[in-house]
Order: structure tokens, then sequence, then C-alpha cells
């Protein structure tokens, strides 16, 4: 028997099904989708389900919408991914805000040792982290680490814990000044921790996958690490890239 924790969020198992019709050619390319009211009473969900799986959807390029007229079905997307900003990537530009979730933890803490070494810190050095656990339709989703040297985090609102009215890139340029110029990208898979696996509402013996994003400067220099830890069975990373 399944365990229940480790069901995908209902939205995410919403837009599952929806990608699996327009593939199958349930929902053809050019055909209208069916309304909220009507994906509300087939699948037994509430409003708030459905309008996150639509948006979902819809910035994956499954489907647009048009004023005035409804949601229509484009198709499975030829290059999406190369459209939509990589995990780590959007957490170094998008605000806080606009992302529902909570800061779990901030503040000085011994690096573990990818860490020390993507920052090219000395082994057990102290770093700086501020630690977000994000949630979608009211269930924890992913766990987003922002890791860097501790004189970078001084005189930034990093220590708060209330979420960044602006893109953490943009703030510790403005604040800092330094310039983020490229991300060195590494992913891993591992089990959780006990606590990793207690806030992702997730069962210790399935895997999670870890996203480092290495941000460096022109010079090479190190900024910032961003981490993001996804349960498994709830998502995939997909990558797309035209063929020279």
């Amino acid at each position: 028997m399944m365990s229940l924790e480790s069901v995908p969020p209902k939205y995410a198992q919403l837009v599952q099904t929806i990608q699996r019709r327009i593939e199958s050619g349930d929902y053809p390319p050019g055909t209208l989708l069916p309304s909220e009211n009507q994906l509300i009473q087939e699948f037994g969900v509430s409003r708030p389900t459905v309008v996150a799986a639509l948006r979902v959807l819809r910035e994956q390029g499954w489907i647009e919408s048009q004023q005035g007229k409804g949601r229509f079905v484009r198709g499975r997307p030829a290059m999406a991914s190369l459209e939509q900003k990589r995990p780590g990537q959007a957490y170094l530009t998008k605000p806080e805000t606009d992302a529902t979730g909570e800061v779990v933890e901030v503040g000085a803490v011994t690096a573990p040792n990818r860490i020390s070494a993507l920052l090219d810190l000395q082994p057990k050095n102290k770093t700086f982290v501020r630690r977000r656990l994000i949630t979608r339709d009211g269930e924890p989703t992913e766990l987003v680490s922002l890791w860097l040297p501790l004189e970078l985090s001084e005189g930034t609102d990093l220590t708060s814990g209330e979420p960044l009215r602006q893109g953490f890139r943009e703030h510790l340029q403005a604040r800092k000044g330094v310039r983020f110029d490229h991300i060195v990208e590494q992913i891993t898979a591992r089990m959780p921790s006990a606590d990793e696996a207690k806030q992702l509402a997730m069962p210790k013996n399935q895997p999670l996958l870890a996203v480092f994003g290495a941000v460096r400067d022109a010079s090479g220099r190190p900024l910032t690490v961003v981490e993001v830890l996804l349960p498994a069975d709830r998502h995939e990373l997909e990558d797309a890239y035209p063929i020279a």
C-alpha cells in the first residue's frame, strides 16, 4: 500500500493527468480545455488546486489563455524547458514573495563539505544560510537554501524572517555591489535526513534530488550557492537543447 506521504500534491496530480490527456489526444491542440468548474466537478478538487494546475500548464506552454474565450490546448511544448528558469536560477531572480512558503532557518552554521568546496572555504568554516520551505496547494514541495560567506550577508535583509520583496540577486547586488556572472550546476540524488524528511513530509526511504547552483562573478570567484532539495517522487528535471 502506498504511503499517503508519498502521494504528490493534488495540483501536481492534476497537471500530470491533463498532460497525459494532451499527449494521448484526448485534448487535441487547438481545442478548448474544460472550464475550471468542469475540472472541479470531474476531479473532486478545490478551485485553488485547479487554478494552481492551470497556472503550471500555462507557464510550461501546454495551454494558453485567450481573454474572454477560455483556455486552449497548445500541445506538448517542444522546447518548453528552454523557456523556463532552472530550479536554482528561479530562486535567485524571483522575489521570495512570489512563492508561498516560510523562512525556517537563518544564521551562521558550519558549512557542509560540498558547500565549503563550492564556496572555496576551508572545511568546517562557518557560513551563512537562509533556508525556506516552499509550499504549493498547502503542501511542502521544495526546501531552498541560500549559502554565502558571512561577510556577504552583513548589511543585508537576509537575516530577516520575512520574505524578500526583491530577488536575491537584485538584493545582494544592490547591498554589496557584487555582480553575478554564471552558475555552475550540480544535481545529485541521496536519501533525506530525518529533519529533511519531516519538513518535506516525505518517507525516509524515498530519495530526494539535490540541485546545487554555485554562483560566480566574472573572475570565477564564488559568491553564493543555492541548494534546492526536491522529493524525487514529486519532481522530474527535464532539459532541452538544440542540436547543432
